[in-house]
């Protein structure tokens, strides 16, 4: 099926023609999109800069590693709380505004973390690092839908999640090297000031639209509250909410949290196999996501389609590992962290199915209220899985063992159920509003009953 041109994409009343001088996908909009991709790798490092210093973590902090725990669970608590909230204020104020106040709030956070040696305030430092953070992404994705044209979105928004990536790896590399030789305190210390570079290009750089007129892209404040409630009306936007939620959570539970203790206490992995396997994760998300890019902008009347088949065979793969008589051998391990990975592009398309059905002004919103979906089922999950090993082992971490793993990993499939069906179910009616409402006339060109979404 040939994809929609660029009107196709937009909705009746928000077309607007870019200034001559700022040409979508020219010069400018990729020195746009590089400044603010650059700060949201540094916001992918300080999100998972914990994950190589849990050992010295524990120690500075005298803590158990429930204790340690608590310090991803507030992050990602406070990152998905922020995401409606985040997306209206976006639309108001524009993503310069926003990435500069992420930018600054995490900054600020990592130099109190390089300095905190007590719990409550290890605690407090992530609270404000998840807020810098929850900042970001949303903010990456306003300037890509604003800055490329419709046809090319897809593909960059996809190229934000593999080039985020090296925020991780430079989490698990540099940041691990700088721990051991320079010790907690210089090393956050070093991390921090990488924000106050990238604070001050981003305010020299980006530019928050390519448009000649700015009231078309920004909303009041008395208007936020009603722009979020249009934005979570919009079928699409609830329909890639629930994308989001169904297909992301298994990658990033799994990466965050539980993958290594399932590695190494129920599979029998040594520490250095099970780390090579969650880098194996890395490599996979940013292998697949250019060909996720390129199926969503060629197929985009079929991307429920492309959650639904990701998330299916993330399932299969599950079962493959969790019945397995036995702990599994080496190479199935392999294949189930890469199929899993894929869950982290397949999530992408939530953010797809926002950008088509919202004007340029709702799109902080509905991206926010999108955003929300992943991680509180990560945040679900990764509560219920924690309790069911309780339970199982209440010895402790050093008792977990296949059995109680294998209870626990299997919360996941409630997750997927329940995601599964909301997703059948407004992917139904979605296709109904769209052939029968004149308003998204834009969207029928070349549709049929068969490839709708």
């Amino acid at each position: 099926m040939t994809p929609p041109t660029t009107e196709e994409h937009q909705l009746p009343g928000v077309v607007e023609s870019p200034s001559a001088d700022w040409p979508l996908g020219g010069r400018r909009a990729m020195a746009v999109f590089l400044s603010a991709l650059s700060v949201y790798i540094l916001a992918i490092f300080h999100r998972t800069s914990l994950g190589v210093a849990g050992v010295i973590a524990a120690e500075r902090f005298h803590i158990s590693s429930a204790q340690l725990a608590t310090f991803v669970m507030v992050q990602l608590f406070v990152y998905a709380a922020m995401q409606v909230p985040v997306g209206a204020l976006l639309d108001r104020f524009g993503s310069k505004v926003l990435l500069f106040a992420g930018v600054t709030t995490m900054t600020i956070a990592q130099f109190g973390f390089a300095f905190a040696d007590t719990f409550a305030w290890g605690v407090l430092a992530r609270v404000f690092v998840g807020m810098g953070d929850a900042m970001v992404f949303v903010s990456l994705l306003r300037v890509v839908a604003l800055w490329f044209p419709p046809a090319r979105a897809p593909m960059m928004s996809q190229l934000c999640g593999v080039f985020g990536q090296f925020g991780a790896i430079a989490a698990a590399g540099p940041l691990s090297v700088a721990l051991h030789n320079l010790g907690w305190t210089k090393s956050y210390l070093l991390a921090s000031s990488v924000g106050i570079v990238l604070g001050a290009i981003l305010l020299v750089v980006v530019r928050d639209s390519p448009y000649r007129t700015k009231e078309r892209t920004e909303i009041k404040l008395r208007a936020v509250a009603r722009a979020v409630s249009s934005a979570w009306r919009e079928p699409g936007t609830q329909l890639g909410l629930w994308c989001h939620f169904t297909s992301q959570f298994s990658a990033t539970v799994f990466s965050l949290m539980w993958g290594f203790p399932f590695l190494t206490k129920a599979e029998g992995l040594s520490a250095g196999t099970a780390s090579l396997l969650l880098e194996i994760m890395v490599v996979a998300t940013v292998t697949a996501s250019p060909l996720f890019g390129a199926f969503t902008a060629r197929y985009p009347y079929n991307r429920s389609t492309l959650v639904l088949g990701t998330v299916a065979a993330i399932i299969a793969m599950w079962t493959v590992v969790l019945l397995w008589p036995g702990r599994a051998p080496l190479p199935v391990l392999i294949l189930l962290v890469v199929v899993t990975a894929i869950g982290g592009p397949g999530s992408m398309i939530g953010f797809d199915l926002a950008r088509t059905f919202n004007p340029t002004h709702r799109i902080g919103s509905a991206s926010g209220i999108v955003n929300v979906g992943g991680f509180s089922a990560t945040l679900l999950s990764v509560f219920v899985i924690g309790v069911i090993l309780d339970r199982m082992a209440p010895g402790g971490a050093e008792h977990y063992d296949l059995a109680a793993f294998r209870a626990a990993m299997s919360v996941q499939y409630l997750v997927w159920a329940f995601g599964i069906v909301q997703i059948l179910r407004l992917r139904r009616r979605t296709r109904r509003l769209v052939h029968s409402s004149d308003d998204y006339e834009h969207l029928k060109v070349g549709v049929s009953v068969r490839t709708g979404r």
